[in-house]
């Protein structure tokens, strides 16, 4: 399900980014709608991403989801409604790719979360999801690639 997971050293990415909170059922009603609005303020801003579209969680998820999606890009672009600035921290990552449809990814981050706890890490409550492969790219979701990403805690 999940490719072999690596310890990886991140170094802070700036994102341009909306904060979004929604329950499981709701996510897809409120992401694409946001991943257009954060394209539509890159492209009038000149400016363009910088990687795969992002969703970086902000805590783990209880009945409802509390994160920012949106793009890396390499240039500070001005806020414009409801886009802003963010960024991917530095440190110490656990990071795997899953390969699959979405609605594999809670068993793909179970899995993850089982090997991170196997091998005496520990993660912190900071996570978050880059689309390398999704839909647009392919009709068969066994094509699609998802980077799982955990912040470790320093031991």
């Amino acid at each position: 399900m999940i490719e072999v997971p690596q310890i990886v050293q991140s170094e802070e990415q700036p994102t341009a980014v909306i904060h979004l909170t929604a329950s499981l059922a709701g996510i897809e009603q409120v992401m694409d709608p946001a991943i257009r609005e954060v394209l539509s303020a890159l492209a009038g801003q000149g400016a363009s991403p910088a990687g795969p579209c992002l969703s970086f969680h902000l805590r783990r998820p209880t009945d409802t989801f509390d994160f920012e999606v949106g793009f890396p890009v390499s240039k500070v672009i001005t806020p414009v409604g409801r886009v802003r600035m963010s960024k991917l921290p530095t440190g110490r990552v656990a990071s795997t790719v899953y390969r699959g449809a979405y609605e594999g990814l809670g068993a793909a981050w179970g899995e993850f979360g089982a090997w991170i706890e196997s091998e005496g890490l520990e993660a912190g409550d900071v996570f978050w999801e880059s689309y390398a492969t999704g839909p647009e790219s392919s009709a068969d979701p066994n094509e699609w690639r998802t980077r799982l990403n955990r912040l470790l805690l320093e031991s």
